[in-house]
């Protein structure tokens, strides 16, 4: 099984770089993620990571991405929760790339 190193203790992920254990995610996890994807934190990336994790916390399933993006509307206003906006924090996808850094698993219908 791969693993990602963070603060030198190996992490276990998927081949495609998913965390194993979602129970185990912490800030650290997130930024080393977040490297390999090769994206720079923000706290703009942290609010949407944060809100992610919230979701996931309380249903227990990763929020579809209309779902989501209302969340991030009622929480930030509409220019926060645009697709365009999403996009450029997280080139690969929102649901995708976003999910990956937050340590949640992998959405249904991503590859």
């Amino acid at each position: 099984m791969p693993e990602l190193m963070v603060n030198g203790q190996p992490v276990e992920v998927s081949e495609a770089g998913w965390l194993e254990n979602c129970q185990v995610w912490n800030d650290d996890i997130a930024r080393a993620i977040a490297v390999a994807e090769g994206v720079e934190l923000t706290d703009e990336h942290w609010d949407v990571i944060r809100e992610a994790r919230a979701y996931f916390d309380e249903y227990g399933i990763v929020a579809e991405q209309r779902v989501f993006m209302k969340l991030l509307k009622e929480k930030y206003g509409p220019e926060r929760a645009s697709q365009q906006y999403l996009y450029q924090l997280f080139p690969h996808g929102p649901l995708k790339q976003g999910n990956k850094i937050a340590g949640l698993p992998r959405p249904k219908g991503c590859s």
